[in-house]
């Protein structure tokens, strides 16, 4: 069975979400953004969600960690929960 680890960024708007995204990829380390952006408990963790299988996320979240690249930031990708900046650290099948 496919599993995965990823971290993520949990923020209440689209916006802030891209904000994030940007700084990012300017440089600003990923898990000190999640420390000082998620509203996801994981931020205090820097985002990490450890290792999961397909169907422990919601829908909308499992479709980018399963399928897109790997070491990559993807979003903003929303959710019933709110906007997320996905990184998927690792991918087995």
């Amino acid at each position: 069975m496919a599993k995965a680890c990823a971290r993520h960024i949990l923020v209440a708007t689209e916006g802030a979400c891209e904000e994030l995204k940007t700084q990012i990829e300017a440089g600003t380390d990923f898990a000190a953004a999640a420390k000082d952006h998620s509203q996801c408990p994981s931020g205090q963790r820097g985002g990490d969600l450890g290792e999961f299988s397909p169907g422990q996320m919601v829908k909308e979240f499992d479709d980018v960690v399963f399928h897109a690249g790997v070491g990559q930031v993807h979003g903003p990708v929303k959710t019933q929960f709110g906007y997320h900046l996905i990184e998927i650290t690792s991918r087995s099948e």
